[in-house]
């Protein structure tokens, strides 16, 4: 039986992470897929990436970096995506699919793809209609789901944000607040609509055109369990666990971090346009304040709440991930929303280390949470 698959986004990230983990699943004999994703923005980028997905031949994904002191440069084919759509081109196929054939929605928006439109916010899009932003485009289907056949359905969604599935979950029963949707479909959006949180940890760091990517070899799904539904496939990068938050603090407080700290410097001191993440290492001042940050601040932090050694695990791995040979991670595209990734990853990461310990000095810290406001 067919596990359809629909899919918010046609990230190169979704690409080498969830598509990736899914080909392999099906690979294996598992039965799961195939996956329709979809274009949810407006406009004509990437409409060439939407053509491609259609391709019966797949799409490569290169993974390329050091596992266990041994180099990795491989290629694996992607064969999980039988077809794209453009959401406001193709709405009635995609509610078709989506009413009739999907078993599980994944999503990776971006960092701001959770923000409704004030048009969106004003009341529920007519019949002929298209809902502008994510969520509303997500709860239209929801609620043509629900009037055809209000089968159950799980959602996982990909974005970097804390409590991402109940982040989510509040903005659908919000909006169908002010739609003033119907009392039952507000009882099934509650009870049969699983949303879990997830956390997605892997650095990948070029598109191929028109569709693919170069990734490194590490990689995490680790997704909530839910006791309204189970997670239909299984694969070594994922995991299923009762506490997300472990996972969460480390990849967004440690990687992501370090991420927007050497962004900052980058933005800050008008380097080369084009330099990566191992080239800004290369310079051993700029090496030695961010290993500085992690001692002096970030790993005393992450140890007022238990996790020291987990976080000094975590910033070796980190290092040797941001020092991969194979990858060219530009820092331009790091800085892409770059407010808004402070706020996440230094903002709420102070105020964690302020709420066991008000007292924690956290000075470096704070100058990196201020910088983004210059």
């Amino acid at each position: 039986m067919t596990k359809r698959i629909i899919q918010f986004g046609t990230s190169r990230f979704l690409q080498a992470h969830a598509d990736l983990f899914i080909h392999e699943a099906r690979s294996a004999g598992q039965d799961i897929g195939p996956i329709t994703v979809v274009k949810t923005t407006r406009g004509v980028e990437r409409s060439g990436r939407v053509s491609a997905f259609g391709n019966d031949a797949g799409y490569p994904v290169i993974i390329r970096g050091v596992t266990d002191n041994k180099s990795v440069n491989k290629t694996i084919n992607v064969r999980s995506i039988d077809g794209a759509l453009i959401a406001d081109r193709d709405w009635q196929e995609l509610k078709r699919l989506f009413v009739t054939e999907a078993q599980v929605i994944i999503s990776n928006v971006g960092e701001s793809g959770y923000a409704l439109s004030a048009e969106d916010e004003a009341g529920a899009p007519s019949a002929n209609q298209v809902a502008s932003s994510f969520p509303a485009k997500l709860l239209s289907l929801l609620h043509a789901r629900y009037l055809a056949d209000a089968k159950p359905l799980l959602i996982l969604p990909c974005e970097l944000i804390s409590e991402n599935g109940k982040v989510l979950r509040q903005i659908l029963a919000g909006l169908a607040e002010k739609w003033r949707l119907d009392r039952g479909f507000k009882s099934w959006l509650a009870t049969q609509i699983t949303i879990c949180d997830t956390l997605v940890d892997r650095i990948v760091s070029e598109a191929i055109e028109p569709v693919g990517a170069i990734a490194e070899p590490y990689a995490l799904w680790a997704i909530k369990s839910a006791a309204t539904h189970e997670i239909p496939f299984t694969h070594p990068a994922v995991v299923v666990t009762d506490d997300l938050e472990p996972y969460l603090r480390l990849k967004l407080h440690i990687l992501n971090l370090g991420h927007s700290f050497l962004a900052e410097i980058w933005k800050s001191e008008k380097r080369s346009p084009n330099e990566t993440v191992r080239e800004i290492l290369g310079d051993p001042a700029i090496k030695n304040r961010l290993m500085g940050l992690y001692r002096d601040e970030v790993i005393p932090g992450f140890a007022g709440h238990d996790m020291r050694d987990e976080a000094a695990a975590y910033v070796l791995t980190t290092l040797q991930r941001f020092e991969n040979p194979f990858l060219n991670h530009r820092l331009s595209d790091i800085t892409q929303h770059h407010r808004l990734k402070l706020d996440r990853r230094v903002v709420d990461f102070i105020a964690w280390i302020k709420n066991r310990n008000p007292t924690a000095i956290v000075a470096q810290l704070e100058a990196l949470a201020a910088s983004g406001e210059n």
